[in-house]
């Protein structure tokens, strides 16, 4: 029940309680009028009926006295008190009106017919004593008879007056008893409303008003502290604490779920920002090996909790190859054919398991049993990568979702840096490679010489270096055109691209020379190297059009360090040996001397 209900109704109870205890008290005092109503009427009446006896009396004594002494005033006083009684009827009806009973009258009335009837013995005792016979007058005034009636006439008052008592004792007797019982009851409603007064103070406004408003004074403090670990009391009653208690409790609702709200807004700049620092540090990679480092230490900060492997297409194999891993995945290899995932061949991001049943990738070894992500890495529609990602077990799918999109511009500012890391790696294979050979161009040359050198130098280790020149190259432009001769550089190109397992150590210089730089041969493996070289090109056939070229050969010159001096000589004092080669003839391998790196340096 409604506390705005239970209080009209207390209010109500109080206010019939009052009303009800007033009205008693009412009776009671309605019942003590009737008992000073009673008392003052019997007052009234003894003072009326001692008058009539009073009356009576005072004629005798005139009566009486006149005729003891003759003396002629007593008559006239006995004329004058005669003269002033009424009738009977008169002397009783103001008794009457006063609410005196018929028989309470009726004994007056007799007693007054017996006053009356001794005023004719007293005139007669006057007449006697006035005729001289005082004897026959003082018999009738003071006989036994005349006294007689005197009694009468005070005992029929008397009479009268007792009736006047026992009434008005009985009047009085039950004014009291019910003003008695009025008060008692008052006193019992006084008592009930108290009772009432202090259950509405216990019940309703300490148990049910100040009690659960302070508990919930306390809840509300805290609250407004945005201290939500504070739970409402529950009020289940249906009144207005219950109304306030289910208010504060979806005031403390909604405040956690704007601090959720709040929590996720700051984890969502937090990670925005991991991800702009990232974007950042991406862009600033020189390298593959900068790229998946970047990846390595911010993947597990912007997605915490998400196990993964980055990928990255080998297009020489033709296979997704890891780059790097974080948090320990338990899923997928450490290589795979592109066409064994669907995120590759879809081009889009793939769940193969979740709420969404799909298709497994192939790349697993068998099903997976816990929730993966596989999402694309392109650019320009081609893959070139992939991210793989475990979802946590504790997650919600708010969660997952949320850090997915996470996911999602993660691959694209990867796969972004990684297309402009190839395209930078390709603009700088087109600025040092020859485009006819595909071998590495003078500018490529200097710098790897002197890197080369530098080490050497320094870790005091051999270095070789082959010059090679094709021998009569001029004749094959002359007698089959320049695209023939094209074919045969490309040719030579191959045969020294495949002369040695390291990359960037053959190169063309211009023309029809070329250079291998050999890091860490001795002088014994350089000549081997340079041999195989040899035999290569004189076993090569080139044919052009359908029609063969003719034979290839080239001279060589070969130094070496420290051998031949200097490293930072070591070019010219193996050109000087190119240069011997052709004067002696062409088609063979010429090591230098001593003498041509002093003439060279000199």
């Amino acid at each position: 029940m409604r506390l705005s209900t239970i209080t009209n109704y207390a209010y109500g109870a109080t206010v019939a309680l009052t009303l009800a205890s007033g009205a008693v008290m009412l009776m009671a005092s309605s019942a003590e009028e009737k008992e000073r109503a009673a008392v003052e009427q019997r007052a009234i009446f003894d003072q009326l009926t001692a008058t009539l006896a009073e009356d009576a009396y005072r004629q005798t004594e005139q009566a009486r006295a006149y005729v003891i002494a003759g003396d002629p005033s007593h008559i006239i006083a006995y004329q004058r008190e005669k003269a002033m009684l009424r009738s009977v009827e008169q002397r009783i009806a103001h008794l009457r009106d006063r609410g005196a009973s018929v028989s309470e009258l009726a004994a007056l009335q007799q007693g007054l017919h017996w006053a009356d009837a001794l005023t004719a013995e007293q005139e007669s005792a006057i007449s006697a004593a006035q005729r001289g016979d005082g004897e026959t007058a003082r018999t009738i005034l003071f006989g036994d008879e005349y006294g007689r009636e005197l009694d009468r006439i005070a005992a029929q008052i008397g009479k009268f007056q007792y009736m006047l008592d026992q009434r008005t004792e009985n009047i009085v007797s039950q004014a009291t008893e019910a003003a008695r019982r009025w008060r008692f009851v008052s006193e019992i409603m006084m008592g009930a409303t108290a009772l009432l007064f202090l259950c509405v103070l216990y019940f309703i406004l300490k148990q049910r008003i100040l009690r659960p408003v302070v508990r919930l004074s306390d809840v509300v403090t805290r609250l407004a502290a945005q201290d939500y670990a504070a739970v409402p009391p529950d009020f289940p009653q249906v009144d207005e604490i219950g109304d306030m208690a289910q208010a504060i409790r979806i005031f403390r609702e909604n405040g956690l779920e704007r601090q959720r709200l709040e929590q996720e807004r700051d984890a969502d700049r937090i990670t925005r920002d991991q991800l702009s620092r990232m974007t950042q540090r991406l862009q600033g990679c020189d390298c593959t090996g900068d790229l998946v480092e970047v990846v390595r230490r911010f993947a597990p900060e912007i997605a915490p909790g998400f196990a993964g492997r980055l990928y990255i297409h080998d297009a020489r194999r033709n296979m997704m190859v890891q780059a790097c891993d974080w948090l320990t995945p338990r899923e997928s290899g450490q290589e795979f054919a592109p066409t064994t995932c669907w995120a590759l061949r879809r081009g889009q991001i793939h769940k193969p398991t979740g709420e969404l049943i799909d298709i497994p990738c192939e790349h697993f070894d068998a099903a997976p049993q816990i929730r993966t992500i596989c999402i694309p890495l392109s650019a320009q529609g081609e893959s070139i990568g992939l991210l793989y990602v475990e979802e946590p077990e504790d997650r919600t799918a708010e969660q997952i979702g949320r850090t997915e999109k996470y996911l999602e511009m993660l691959a694209e500012n990867i796969g972004l840096a990684l297309a402009n890391l190839r395209l930078r790696d390709a603009l700088r294979q087109m600025a040092m490679a020859d485009p006819l050979t595909g071998l590495a161009n003078r500018r490529r040359f200097d710098a790897v010489f002197k890197e080369q050198v530098a080490h050497a130098e320094n870790s005091l280790s051999p270095l070789a270096c082959l010059m090679v020149d094709i021998d009569h190259f001029k004749r094959f432009n002359d007698a089959h055109g320049h695209d023939a001769g094209d074919a045969v550089l490309r040719a030579v190109g191959g045969v020294l691209n495949d002369a040695l397992r390291e990359k960037d150590c053959a190169f063309r210089l211009g023309g029809e020379e070329f250079v291998l730089l050999m890091p860490g041969f001795a002088q014994d493996q350089a000549i081997d190297r340079a041999l195989q070289v040899q035999q290569k090109l004189q076993a090569l056939r080139v044919h052009h059009e359908g029609e063969e070229l003719g034979p290839v050969t080239a001279s060589f010159g070969l130094a070496v360090f420290p051998e031949h001096g200097r490293a930072e000589t070591l070019v010219r004092t193996a050109d000087a040996a190119l240069l011997r080669a052709k004067n002696q003839g062409r088609d063979q391998i010429v090591i230098a001397t001593i003498r041509d790196a002093a003439s060279h340096h000199a």
